[in-house]
């Protein structure tokens, strides 16, 4: 017996964190032009050629780390055990409330990101908020 939604919540940031991987890996410069513009994105890339090196490589580390997390995702997607679907749903949510307090207390200091954080920490709390209201719904059904 599994979840109701487990899968589908599973599938979908999968997928998510999937492309997102693979367009940090790939296409670095681009996806941040995309996220921060042009003119943020240019002062992320550093100054001196060893520096703009080193940031690629991080951000391609980063993105490769996204995509794994993305295919860790698409295999839980597939267990069945209730206990350990709840088991990983707490964990997801503590995991992406910790993201959105790292957002707010260190992204707000930075001057070139301080604008951005107010985005990225609410994308990270409606991540979290998708496995709260599936323990929500676990726990009314398992009560009723």
């Amino acid at each position: 017996m599994s979840l109701p939604g487990f899968f589908i919540i599973c599938m979908l940031q999968s997928i998510v964190a999937i492309t997102s991987g693979s367009l940090m890996m790939f296409y670095t410069e681009e996806v941040s032009v995309f996220g921060h513009g042009h003119e943020i994105a240019s002062k992320l890339q550093g100054s001196t050629p060893h520096d703009q090196l080193l940031i690629q490589t991080s951000e391609s580390f980063s993105g490769l780390l996204l995509f794994t997390i993305g295919f860790v995702l698409f295999m839980v997607a597939f267990v069945k055990d209730r206990e350990f679907q709840s088991f990983f749903a707490k964990g997801c949510v503590f995991l992406h409330v910790s993201m959105a307090i790292w957002r707010v207390s260190f992204q707000g200091k930075l001057e070139d990101l301080a604008h951005e954080w107010h985005r990225q920490a609410l994308g990270d709390i409606a991540l979290a908020l998708s496995w709260v209201f599936l323990l929500v719904y676990s726990w009314r059904e398992k009560y009723d």
